[in-house]
């Protein structure tokens, strides 16, 4: 399979599984537990149906929007996502040239391969950091002012990783940051020579944003489970919440909520956005889908605070169906981890292109000219 024969995002999933040594395409397509709820944040898109009007004159259609007070080409952000440069040596700054070229959001994980300040200097695309909050406190507020410094347009403090997820699949193959070559791993790595010398012979892999305070920022190898339960801080709070909302005074996302209390709470405390998701299945197993919690959280909050569902995107009509049930945007992270993956920079603006085909498609077949337009009056559950 090549690139050029990749067709929508699973083709992608597929040309990264061919790419990747077994415990990195793993790490990215695997999920806890029994991966129900991985299952489910795709497959929630499909108990309801899109009722389309005709005769609308689409000629002209506009797929922009106002996300976090900037304007986006696309209802479609991407996902900040942990550890990139182990997927593809470009790593992060593929994500963001490609995210620029098309006019999106994208995001940066605190676990980035690349730091804050390159980022920052390599794209005016608006930027989104993602910020884990660390027991080491002075790591915390070094990262926000640090974002501060860069002019980072927004930062989402994620909620739902207070302990780690059962990740199976890398219970089983042993997984690491850094990646470890193992015995029970090695024959994976040695039939992707393109992988591994990627990995070997370019810049010495490293977690910028954290080196400076955890030695885990520094190259030491250990599993996400770890870090999460060791380095993360589980006394986390609404009150901590409210203080890091104050600390960085901008543009401030709450990302992991998932009911509508929660959502509620988030208005309180004066956050700009909620990214209404599960972390792509990879904590809770047997939780809902951010799609179905949608519509209830949208009533509870909406127009009061901006509405982003995250996770399981794999197709244009998902997009248009999340804006229907009111969200602001969609947003994902596998969506484009797989075309890294696959092909670095090239794969990534392949899925962005594709998304932007069937978005644009699916709107004249919706007959709207403008994002606005969707509403639930054109969807039916089955």
């Amino acid at each position: 399979m090549r690139l050029s024969g990749c067709h929508n995002i699973e083709d992608l999933r597929r040309l990264a599984k061919t790419r990747l040594p077994r415990p990195v395409f793993d790490y990215i397509d695997g999920a806890a537990d029994d991966e129900v709820t991985k299952a489910r944040n795709t497959a929630a898109f499909d108990e309801v149906d899109l009722v389309p009007d005709v005769l609308a004159g689409v000629a002209e259609i506009d797929t922009g929007c106002t996300i976090m007070g900037r304007r986006s080409a696309l209802p479609l952000v991407l996902s900040p996502t942990a550890l990139q440069r182990v997927f593809h040596w470009q790593g992060e700054r593929a994500v963001a040239r490609a995210a620029e070229k098309f006019g999106l959001w994208f995001g940066i994980s605190s676990l980035a391969t690349v730091s804050i300040e390159e980022i920052a200097a390599l794209v005016s695309t608006p930027k989104l950091f993602q910020l884990y909050v660390h027991k080491d406190a002075g790591l915390n507020a070094a990262m926000i002012e640090r974002c501060k410094a860069s002019g980072f347009d927004a930062l989402a403090l994620t909620v739902d990783t207070i302990v780690s997820g059962k990740r199976e699949r890398c219970q089983r193959s042993g997984f690491t940051t850094p990646p470890r070559f193992t015995p029970s791993a090695v024959w994976s790595y040695a039939t992707r020579p393109r992988w591994a010398l990627d990995y070997m012979l370019r810049e010495k892999f490293r977690l910028p944003n954290l080196d400076t305070h955890v030695s885990e920022g520094t190259g030491k190898a250990v599993s996400i489970a770890e870090y999460f339960n060791t380095m993360l801080d589980t006394a986390m709070d609404w009150d901590t919440a409210a203080r890091i909302r104050q600390d960085w005074s901008g543009t401030f996302c709450l990302k992991g909520v998932m009911s509508a209390g929660d959502a509620r709470r988030a208005v309180e405390i004066g956050a700009d956005a909620i990214m209404v998701s599960n972390h792509g299945g990879r904590q809770l197993d047997g939780s809902r889908a951010p799609f179905d919690q949608l519509a209830e959280i949208v009533d509870a909050v909406g127009g009061e605070i901006e509405v982003i569902c995250d996770g399981g995107v794999r197709r244009g009509t998902h997009v248009l169906k999340a804006l229907a049930q009111g969200a602001t945007a969609a947003s994902g992270g596998r969506l484009y981890l797989y075309a890294l993956a696959a092909a670095g920079q090239p794969g990534v603006e392949r899925a962005l292109e594709l998304l932007k085909d069937e978005i644009e498609r699916g709107m004249r077949l919706m007959g709207v000219t403008r994002l606005d337009q969707l509403n639930r009056a054109m969807l039916r559950r089955r």
